[in-house]
């Protein structure tokens, strides 16, 4: 089962097997580097800040740090679909995670989440 955090973020648990293991964890490794350039970014953000950028400059770097972090969810959410949704159809529980797919891409783009009643 997937819960949906605030602010979308997914957490995906199992009851199925104790060895299940999401599809982003065979390779963490670019993940973690993309979330350190994305540490680097705000950090120099904050310098730009403190030091009182020009405002359009630092408009231009919150964009590109939009950018690395829906660059990194698309790549959380490809794994999620391949693997955790991959997984639950198989085990015949497809259309409750792919709801909540659906669910969290809505809450990215600013969209309303429709109701847990749908028909």
């Amino acid at each position: 089962m997937c819960l949906i955090l605030p602010r979308g973020i997914i957490r995906c648990m199992t009851d199925v097997a104790d060895h299940f293991r999401h599809s982003y964890t065979k390779d963490k490794s670019p993940l973690v580097r993309r979330l350190a350039r994305i540490e680097g970014q705000v950090r120099g953000i904050t310098r730009m800040i403190e030091r009182e950028e020009y405002c359009v400059d630092i408009l231009q770097q919150t964009s590109a740090l939009r950018a690395a972090v829906d660059s990194l969810a698309i790549l959380v959410l490809e794994d999620h679909v391949q693997g955790c949704v991959r997984t639950a159809a198989a085990n015949g529980e497809a259309d409750r995670y792919v709801e909540e797919v659906v669910d969290v891409v809505r809450r990215t783009l600013g969209r309303p989440v429709r109701s847990a009643t749908r028909g």
